[in-house]
């Protein structure tokens, strides 16, 4: 090579040399030493000579070599990889179990591996059996196609127990159809339905029996259904498919909306076109980014949205109406564009209770009320349903705040001379937070909802199609209030947390005539008159990366294979195999899903779709098209009317005259009085939340993360400076004297911001810890200052801690003591 002309191979020489030509190759040099032949022989993205050197006999000799070192390379960066993998993995699986053990959780993966313990272990399952036999002459699982082998292999170890038995098995039935499995990411298996097949006929002497006859579609949707499953047969990627036929005589819809072009949005994403076509920057105060691709979606619901409305216009109910998606997203896209409409709809899938509008309005009033100088939180509070209050009154009001720099909106509305909107709102705002100082969360919560007149005001300005779900979301609220810890330990500032933090689930509304938005998955096994399947042309999928690869077969007690794989796309050669079958299985699955979203149509299918960004030649829009029928979605030429009009009416109670009798707090003397609104320093309030969030991150030994500290500053709105002295005196506090109370060697049990209730007043424990030798109770409180045992009222406040430990414990040693920011413990004797 090193005597051609050309530079390329030249090049290629003078790698050889450069790895070769000094003696054998270490270890720790091989690498290195591949990247630079590659880079000389091989195009960038493939093992394969590039263009000037395939004429050459020499690289071509040496390209077979290079390609087995590098397979043999790869193949052992995935060999460490998988070693790496299966350390975390077991990590991460004790660490998870310790979890679920101190909460006393199982999940379904627990419930699984315990049934196949008491059915398939020889020590246990004989018992079992003989309780099952009393009980159980006939035995139904449906939808089998959806069982994975861990189940699978539970019942084999019951049912493989009757083999040759006469009279004494049960009699089972398994009803499935392998071409409506779509559940793998559940690890459901199609290869465990043939292989419960075989076992039910040659163990059990069971009888097989075959439906390709439904009473569910019309004719038009079931030669739908043929075209595109038969030509997927035809084309190898698709088995066992048997046209079907059907016992409905009437024809029956397959329509489709006019896909959403690629230019049916113009512009850049950050800018706005102005009359003049000259694309000008967007105000980001009031007009919100939407990227394209979100355009383009809101246009195709948009889309479907007015074709469902002319339908309901023409009489069609609502709950004839079914619309179905791939991904949930879509269907949040969907729900809007249909409340736009005034068009009742219902998700029945999971939800998120923080999703919804009308709880964030409320969580954001509750933040407000917790941290005063979250101005933004009190703004939307404030043009919520609940006060009603315009942009205008907001910038009187924004101005008062920029003429007194500090000052929190919260302080503001109490002050005299605003406008008459907000007059009043100052009183109210102060009362409702004192409650939440002095009452549970729930319970104050409780009495904002019946002073504050909750559920009416929202109710009356939601559209009437809409009205019951939020409702059904503010009681949500409620509930959720005592739900989260149990309502023993929530704390209002910690009840916020937990509802943005997300997983807690929105109550469901069974409206009786909604449409109902489902996705695929979710809709398995239900059905509707019309169908609307949005998301039709949808790219192909990219390769995965940090996956897993599965191999277990029908009828093995346990996986064979298990591969970790960083990516897809350069996968190692030993998995090569593995990965194409998963490959087909997947792409079995995604004709599996296009089977079951068209057969939940009973009269009508109607594709709805965007033009991909790439094409994808397999996607269901591809297949389904030319059997449809074009259509338009035009405005309907009347608003549909539901539940009696769009806006309908509803009455808001007559204020209370005064306050509740049960939310008048006790005094010191003989008379009930209510509380006036205490002055508090918002700033040093701030400061002490951001010093205890500091806490729990600070770690003795080690400086905060700056990242840490800039997030606490952003939370409770603190400048640079404030946030270090926060941060400082948090890790004096874990590094001081006091260090000893998170060390587990000291302490057996711990809790912070612990919650109790003594005489009827709630009591905050900023950490409470039990000495694991002596069994004395510590209750423990932060202080920046540096002198608190010279605060009277701090005394007596950690006094009424003390004693209401005691109470709680009663013969145990309780002790109280300050940290703080100085790194000292001052002890209460």
């Amino acid at each position: 090579l090193g005597r051609e002309t050309n530079k390329t191979p030249q090049k290629a020489a003078e790698a050889i040399i450069d790895v070769f030509g000094f003696g054998p190759i270490d270890d720790d040099a091989l690498p290195g030493a591949l990247t630079r032949l590659r880079k000389a022989f091989f195009i960038a993205t493939e093992d394969r000579l590039n263009k000037n050197l395939q004429k050459f006999a020499a690289a071509q000799e040496a390209e077979a070599d290079l390609q087995l070192l590098c397979a043999a390379e790869a193949q052992h960066a995935a060999w460490l990889y998988q070693l790496r993998m299966t350390r975390l993995t077991r990590v991460l699986l004790a660490a998870f179990s310790a979890v679920k053990r101190a909460h006393g959780w199982v999940d379904m993966n627990d419930v699984e591996q315990a049934a196949q313990m008491l059915l398939g272990e020889s020590a246990l399952s004989g018992w079992v059996q003989e309780r099952l036999d009393a009980r159980i002459a006939h035995l139904l699982i449906d939808e089998f196609q959806d069982t994975n082998p861990l189940q699978w292999h539970a019942l084999y170890g019951w049912l493989s127990a009757y083999g040759g038995a006469v009279g004494r098995a049960p009699r089972v039935f398994i009803v499935g159809d392998p071409k409506q499995s779509i559940y793998r990411f559940r690890r459901a298996e199609p290869q465990v339905f043939i292989a419960a097949k075989a076992f039910v006929a040659d163990v059990l002497g069971g009888d097989r029996l075959d439906c390709d006859h439904t009473h569910r579609n019309a004719m038009a949707v079931v030669r739908l259904v043929n075209q595109a499953m038969g030509a997927a047969q035809e084309a190898g990627e698709f088995d066992g498919y048997r046209a079907h036929t059907t016992e409905r005589r009437d024809d029956g819809e397959v329509l489709k909306l006019p896909p959403i072009g690629r230019d049916a949005v113009g512009g850049a994403a950050g800018a706005a076109p102005a009359d003049d076509g000259m694309l000008h920057w967007r105000d980001s105060l009031t007009t919100p980014r939407v990227l394209p691709e979100e355009q383009l979606l809101q246009k195709e619901c948009e889309q479907a949205a007015r074709w469902i409305a002319q339908r309901i216009a023409d009489g069609t109910p609502p709950k004839q109406i079914m619309v179905l998606a791939r991904r949930r997203s879509r269907l949040a896209a969907m729900q809007d564009a249909l409340r736009e409409l005034h068009i009742p709809t219902q998700q029945p899938e999971k939800n998120e209770l923080h999703d919804a509008p009308e709880v964030q309005d409320m969580v954001a009033l509750l933040d407000a009320l917790v941290s005063p100088a979250h101005d933004l939180s009190l703004a939307r509070a404030l043009k919520s349903p609940l006060f009603g209050i315009g942009d205008d009154d907001l910038v009187q009001l924004a101005l008062r705040q920029r003429a007194q720099p500090g000052t929190p909106w919260l302080a503001l509305l109490g002050a005299g001379d605003l406008p008459n909107a907000l007059a009043p709102l100052g009183e109210t705002l102060h009362r409702w937070q004192e409650w939440l100082a002095a009452l549970p969360p729930h319970d104050a919560l409780d009495a904002i909802f019946h002073d504050g007149d909750v559920l009416a005001r929202f109710g009356a300005a939601a559209p009437a199609a809409l009205r019951q779900t939020v409702l059904s979301n503010l009681r949500g609220l409620l509930a959720a209030s005592l739900e989260i810890d149990g309502a023993r330990f929530a704390t209002p500032y910690g009840l916020v947390r937990a509802l943005r933090a997300g997983g807690v689930r929105a109550p469901a509304v069974t409206a009786p005539d909604a449409v109902r938005l489902l996705t695929v998955h979710g809709a398995k096994g239900l059905e509707a008159d019309n169908v609307v399947l949005l998301d039709c042309d949808a790219a192909a999928p990219r390769s995965q990366t940090m996956g897993v690869l599965v191999e277990w077969k029908g009828g093995d007690a346990k996986p064979t294979r298990f591969v970790f794989m960083a990516s897809e796309k350069t996968p190692p050669a030993c998995a090569t195999p593995l990965l194409e079958e998963e490959q087909r299985a997947r792409h079995r699955e995604e004709l599996n899903g296009l089977y079951v979203a068209t057969t939940r149509a009973r009269e009508r299918l109607v594709l709805s779709a965007v033009e991909p960004a790439r094409q994808n030649e397999g996607s269901w829009w591809v297949r389904l098209e030319r059997g449809c029928t074009p259509v338009e979605a035009d405005e309907p030429l009347a608003t549909p009317m539901i539940n009696g009009g769009a806006a309908g009416s509803f009455s808001l109670k007559e204020a209370p005259a005064a306050l509740p009798a049960a939310l008048v707090l006790p005094s010191k003397g003989a008379a009930a009085v209510v509380k006036r609104p205490v002055a508090v320093d918002a700033r040093a309030a701030a400061f002490g939340q951001a010093m205890h969030r500091l806490l729990e991150w600070a770690v003795p030994g080690e400086p905060l993360p700056k990242a840490h500290v800039r997030a606490a500053a952003r939370e409770f709105l603190l400048d640079a400076t404030q946030a270090r002295d926060a941060a400082l005196y948090a890790q004096r506090i874990r590094a001081g004297a006091g260090a000893w109370a998170w060390d587990e060697r000291m302490i057996d049990w711990h809790g912070n911001e612990v919650t109790l209730v003594h005489g009827g007043e709630p009591l905050r424990i900023d950490r409470l810890v039990r000495h694991r030798e002596t069994g004395a109770w510590w209750v423990l409180d932060y202080k920046s200052t540096a002198h608190p045992e010279r605060d009277e009222s701090l005394i007596a406040q950690m006094q009424r801690y003390r004693v209401a430990v005691q109470n709680a414990n009663p013969g145990a040693t309780v002790r109280a003591a300050f940290l703080t920011g100085q790194g000292e413990l001052v002890s209460l004797e």
